[in-house]
């Protein structure tokens, strides 16, 4: 039987040349996850994408300009918890909260069903 939870799930919307603690931003977000013990996070590096500035993000030589977009999924209580700090982190983006259905799947690793 799935074991369904009500979750939360962010998408953070920015580029990779925002920094925060003189760090990539998306770092420092990940890190402060791991710190508030937050089930995970992924980061996605876009191949191109524009924002509410309607300015097109994709690939330079010399500029780090390209989309990032890092996804959150925990409980409401934890993302409660989450959200005013990455608020404080940064100084452009987007923010966009959905409810979610999740399944927390943990099968045995493949050298224990070896055994």
């Amino acid at each position: 039987m799935r074991n369904y939870e009500q979750s939360k799930m962010l998408r953070l919307l920015f580029t990779e040349g925002e920094k925060f603690g003189g760090k990539p931003l998306y770092e420092a977000i990940v890190e402060k996850c791991r710190e508030l013990s937050i089930a995970g996070a992924t980061v996605f590096r876009g191949i191109e994408g524009f924002g509410h500035t309607g300015e097109i993000h994709h690939s330079h030589l010399m500029a780090h300009d390209l989309p990032i977009l890092v996804t959150i999924v925990d409980s409401p209580e934890n993302l409660g918890r989450l959200l005013p700090v990455i608020e404080q982190m940064m100084d452009r983006g987007t923010i966009a909260t959905s409810d979610v259905m999740s399944i927390r799947i943990r099968k045995k690793t493949v050298a224990a069903q070896n055994v």
